[in-house]
């Protein structure tokens, strides 16, 4: 190497150094929040930082426990505040431990309530996010969702008093549901039960000709690290639409023989895929994602109701949308190490014209009802290619309940009596859809 070289390098280097700060240069990177989001699926850590960060983990078991060891970090108030934000009633952490194993290398230690599979990865920055660390605790074995809805159903159905004895009584009901179970799970070889009359246009009915239990999976979009869109006081589309989609469950559990099914109850990110595969375990009979648009310009307004396209988007906006829905995933981070992606174009490709057909009737219903509500963005059922619609055996819609970036519709959907209003239509187009197209008894594909 000649003088010149060596010169030139060094120079570098030094302004390299200038460019870092003597705080940057002697703890490493900087921590901009750290966040978890608990929830019965799965709880999730973030560690948000100006740099990027490496991990190591292993588990240990006598108790239950994730090691996790940070590099180019040093002990912070900012990581100690993570300590306090676990919940009592998480259900993965009973705690967190924190100490600086060696120099610029953090140990964490989460202590676990269950026998957990972590999994740890990066994201890049995007959106208002920087460099994010993840943690995420799923449990070794998946629960069952059909099965947590019969329990469910099992804990509220009521037993006319009787002779029998409440033993007896209980052993009926776990009967009854056990046998919904298994009709459902392996349902008769039928023939397409005859449609319903059709009713008045003043008066839904309720779903009728088949005594299995019809369920329809309710999707809130959003939620945990992605808030969706956030309206111009601040409200956040992540929260509005799970409280509208549980209350929608209410109306819906209030049905004799409907189930409702939420791919998310609280606060936590879901990816598309599984938003998808969640709604087909449980084998639904629809598929309703709720969301509150937005726009760059504040004086778009009104609803819509989307459907899947297989030959392209129904207008620019459709396209739009579906492009903005579909990036949720990259906000709300997703694991694609874990992701087999051969499986995933498969699952997303598997659409088809009878899941379209149906998605129209089902959109062309609720959207009716909830122009009787509120304004409409568009008359008619838009199609585009949306993520989260394409299970290939469940009609699926995805409604756009009114724009949050509206300052006058976004104090609509923060208004109670608006959500009411807007659950009661969502309610009535679904029953006037089962009215005119009764679920049918058969086998459906897991």
């Amino acid at each position: 190497m000649d003088r010149r070289t060596a010169l030139t390098r060094l120079s570098q280097g030094g302004l390299l150094a200038l460019s870092l700060g003597p705080l940057q240069l002697a703890h490493g990177a900087t921590l901009l929040a750290v966040r978890v989001w608990p929830a019965d699926d799965y709880t999730r850590v973030t560690l948000e930082s100006d740099t990027r960060l490496t991990a190591r983990h292993f588990t240990a078991h006598g108790p239950e426990r994730v090691v996790i060891d940070i590099d180019g970090l040093e002990l912070s108030p900012q990581l100690r505040e993570l300590v306090g934000k676990v919940a009592s009633d998480d259900p993965f952490i009973a705690g967190v431990r924190i100490g600086q194993n060696q120099p610029r290398v953090v140990r964490l230690v989460i202590d676990l309530k269950q026998a957990s599979a972590p999994q740890v990865f990066s994201l890049e920055p995007v959106a208002a996010y920087g460099h994010r660390l993840v943690f995420d605790l799923y449990p070794t074995v998946e629960r069952d969702p059909l099965l947590a809805l019969i329990a469910e159903r099992i804990a509220e159905k009521s037993t006319p008093p009787g002779m029998a004895t409440p033993s007896e009584r209980a052993a009926s009901e776990v009967g009854d549901a056990l046998g919904e179970f298994i009709g459902k799970m392996n349902p008769p070889r039928t023939t397409p039960l005859p449609p319903a009359a059709k009713p008045p246009d003043d008066a839904p009915s309720r779903p009728r000709g088949t005594e299995r239990l019809v369920i329809v999976a309710l999707d809130p979009g959003h939620g945990g690290e992605d808030p969706g869109a956030i309206g111009p006081s601040g409200l956040r589309e992540k929260d509005v639409v799970l409280q509208v989609a549980l209350a929608l469950r209410e109306r819906i559990n209030a049905q004799p023989g409907m189930r409702a099914f939420m791919t998310r109850d609280a606060d936590f990110f879901v990816p598309l895929q599984d938003r998808v595969r969640k709604a087909r375990r449980v084998q639904a009979d629809l598929f309703i994602s709720i969301h509150a648009d937005a726009f760059i310009k504040p004086h778009a307004r009104g609803a819509s109701v989307f459907a899947l396209s297989e030959s392209g988007a129904s207008s620019v906006e459709a396209r739009w949308m579906a492009q903005k829905e579909n990036s949720a995933d990259l906000v709300g981070g997703v694991n694609i190490k874990t992701k087999d992606a051969a499986v995933t174009r498969a699952l997303l490709d598997m659409s088809t014209s009878a899941q379209i057909r149906d998605s129209l009737k089902l959109g062309s219903e609720v959207l009716g009802r909830i122009g009787q509500v509120g304004a409409l963005h568009k008359p008619r059922v838009e199609q585009a290619g949306f993520a989260v619609l394409k299970a290939p055996d469940i009609p699926s819609i995805l409604v756009e309940t009114a724009f949050i970036s509206n300052p006058q519709e976004e104090a609509k959907l923060r208004d109670a009596d608006y959500q009411a209003k807007l659950v009661a239509a969502l309610m009535t187009g679904i029953e006037r859809y089962f009215a005119k197209n009764p679920p049918m008894a058969r086998q459906r594909a897991l």
